[in-house]
């Protein structure tokens, strides 16, 4: 997957919008992060903690938490990794977060 992949499948869910902000690809749902562009192959996607460890677990050479992020919830993922579905469930999983927080 590249980035330009990763952004249709990001706008594809449901009131996920995309945003440019300081040059870099942000999407948002209800004005929160659901991922941002870190550059051209890596992507931050906004999880919970316990999906961002299940995600670490299921495909460590895709997902990674550099030290920046450790106390927040995210997970960096590589979209040159070769594990599509995995970035994908990354995702779904920021959107559907997301939508709860937004709902409270």
């Amino acid at each position: 997957m590249d980035l330009d992949g990763f952004g249709r499948a990001a706008t594809s869910l449901d009131g996920v919008r995309r945003r440019t902000v300081d040059g870099r690809a942000r999407w948002t749902y209800d004005g929160r992060l659901v991922a941002r562009a870190l550059d051209a192959d890596h992507v931050v996607v906004r999880v919970p903690f316990e999906v961002r460890d299940e995600l670490c677990t299921r495909a460590p050479t895709v997902f990674d938490v550099p030290r920046r992020f450790r106390k927040h919830m995210m997970v960096v993922a590589d979209l040159v990794a070769g594990d599509d579905e995995a970035v994908e469930d990354a995702l779904e999983a920021a959107w559907s977060f997301q939508r709860s927080q937004s709902d409270t």
